[in-house]
């Protein structure tokens, strides 16, 4: 289903994203860093705005996120939060930054004051406990299972996860938990199109999809895969400035390619 306006009417909340899963309506979501962007994108309609750490990368230059700290995310989010009226956004809690309950409370409470909605961690079984009192608090929580780039070197590098039957069993074992523990929304990174189906029809929370094939709720993509400015581009990204004339209308090509079912195709995906 293709939106008829580029307009959102009322801001975008966690309940909103639970009436489009509900309905079966695809909503999207644009990792970014700044007002500017910010601006943009709610202007496109685009529901979920992510302030990630993969700043480290795209903005800093690193080589991965791990050098990303609290002070980084928290400014960038409140740069993002000035420049954003209507998009639900959603802040990384960076490398480290919630190893004890008692820190990700701290640190999630700092975010939130920045301008988030909602904190996302990176992590399965471990973090149930602590997801669930922080929705106990009343801070909601994004979680992220697959290819989770914090624990880039635990992998040895950026690599497709759940490939084998045993790892896939324990993503969505890790997922069920993690719904049940009160998350509300899931990003599931590169994991196979087959797994990332089944997590879907498996939990209530919505689950939002980079390199997992099409059969998730929602669809992720970074600002500068968008706009054709990562020199080595992966696999499940597309530049879409690139059959359009600006920012603006590069994001609504990816908001309708989304929602019409178009986006991503075969070659932007993994099986297992």
């Amino acid at each position: 289903m293709v939106y008829n306006t580029h307009h959102i009417t009322h801001p975008v909340t966690i309940h909103t994203l639970k009436q489009l899963k509900h309905k079966g309506d695809k909503f999207v979501c644009i990792a970014l860093y700044d007002a500017p962007t910010a601006t943009i994108a709610q202007n496109q309609g685009i529901e979920v705005l992510l302030v990630g750490d993969s700043l480290g990368m795209t903005v800093q230059g690193h080589s991965s996120t791990l050098p990303v700290t609290m002070e980084h995310m928290a400014y960038h989010t409140s740069a993002v939060s000035r420049g954003n009226h209507k998009s639900l956004i959603i802040a990384d809690m960076p490398f480290m930054s919630y190893s004890t309950t008692e820190q990700a409370m701290h640190n999630a409470g700092l975010l939130m004051q920045a301008g988030a909605n909602i904190v996302k961690l990176e992590g399965g079984e471990w973090l149930a406990e602590t997801i669930y009192k922080l929705s106990e608090r009343g801070i909601p929580v994004c979680a992220h299972l697959g290819l989770t780039p914090q624990s880039v070197n635990k992998f040895g590098g950026f690599r497709v996860q759940g490939k084998e039957q045993g790892q896939a069993d324990n993503i969505l074992k890790d997922a069920k938990l993690l719904d049940q523990a009160g998350a509300d929304l899931i990003v599931l990174e590169c994991i196979p199109t087959e797994l990332a189906t089944t997590i879907t029809q498996s939990v209530k929370m919505s689950t939002i999809g980079i390199g997992a094939g099409q059969m998730t709720d929602a669809q992720v993509l970074v600002i500068n895969d968008i706009i054709g400015l990562t020199a080595k581009p992966p696999r499940f990204s597309k530049n879409f400035l690139s059959e359009a004339g600006s920012i603006a209308e590069a994001m609504t090509l990816f908001r309708d390619q989304v929602k019409a079912g178009d986006f991503p195709t075969e070659n932007h995906t993994f099986r297992l």
